[in-house]
């Protein structure tokens, strides 16, 4: 099972995510849309991610266009310029995954769901 998240680096929050069997364009798209949806439909906002293939594919570039989104990149083999998203993947692992997985995609969808939903607007609340 794979996870896209998409986070809001001000307010240090996710605001988008999918669960999915492949690690495809679809996958990062359909998170991306629910960040979108969950802001409002911004304009001249900044993705960032890293080189992945997905994220550099002709389908996504179209996506971003479509909703006036510009990307930025981290460097090649760079994870400092994504340190923000390195830190939640550490911390959902360490914290929330159980060592020997999830017994199923439905468990790990509501398990990653309640981390996600309970955990990072609980930590939002807490710096308030």
């Amino acid at each position: 099972c794979y996870l896209a998240v998409v986070m809001d680096l001000f307010a240090r929050r996710v605001i988008g995510w999918s669960l999915s069997a492949h690690a495809d364009t679809a996958l990062i798209s359909s998170a991306l849309r629910m960040a979108y949806e969950t802001r409002g439909q911004p304009r001249d906002v900044v993705f960032h991610s890293d080189q992945g293939s997905q994220y550099t594919g002709l389908k996504y570039q179209q996506l971003l266009w479509r909703c006036r989104i510009n990307q930025s990149v981290s460097r090649r083999g760079n994870c400092w310029d994504n340190s923000p998203m390195e830190r939640f993947f550490r911390s959902l692992k360490t914290e929330w995954v159980p060592t020997n997985g999830y017994a199923g995609k439905d468990e790990a969808r509501q398990q990653i769901n309640d981390y996600i939903l309970n955990g990072t607007v609980a930590k939002l609340a807490m710096r308030q």
